[in-house]
């Protein structure tokens, strides 16, 4: 086999087939502190920067600012206000859902973050920018320790 260089791109080397791959995405050790509270206790947690005064949510492990390492975890209101806002037709596979769905940008309180997740008790026609919401979990018994424990943010 040659190693020379291919300038032409038609002459390109190529296999036909398949190549599996199998992986695991994990949260990581912030994530997985933030989810666990979440799905035991209906808490958010946060991870703040002295340095920058910077709170990060979801948590992170460094500031993204100064690489400092945040160790220090505190806990947040489960609530914000309404950032930005869309209707969603289709879910993640492109599918057409029997109703369209209100979907939200929430920006925590006393964070420098949010979350994006599904606005319920509201209408599109009555949901506004600023908007404070709420989330509402799930019944305990059916959390899993993701952001699907969260059933909605509904408005204050």
């Amino acid at each position: 086999m040659s190693f020379d260089k291919i300038t032409n791109p038609l002459k390109l080397r190529h296999l036909v087939g398949d190549m599996e791959c199998d992986y695991i995405y994990t949260a990581g050790i912030a994530g997985e502190k933030f989810f666990i509270a979440l799905r035991d206790e209906e808490k958010f947690l946060a991870t703040p920067c002295k340095k920058c005064d910077i709170t990060y949510l979801p948590p992170r492990m460094y500031c993204e600012q100064c690489f400092s390492s945040l160790e220090e975890y505190v806990e947040v209101p489960t609530g914000g206000v309404v950032d930005t806002f869309t209707l969603t037709y289709e879910d993640r596979d492109g599918e057409p859902l029997d109703k369209p769905v209100l979907v939200g940008f929430i920006r925590i309180e006393n964070t420098d973050g949010g979350i994006i997740h599904q606005l319920g008790e509201v209408d599109f026609d009555s949901v506004k920018l600023g908007m404070p919401v709420v989330a509402v979990f799930k019944d305990k018994s059916q959390r899993s320790g993701g952001l699907t424990d969260i059933e909605y943010f509904k408005p204050k």
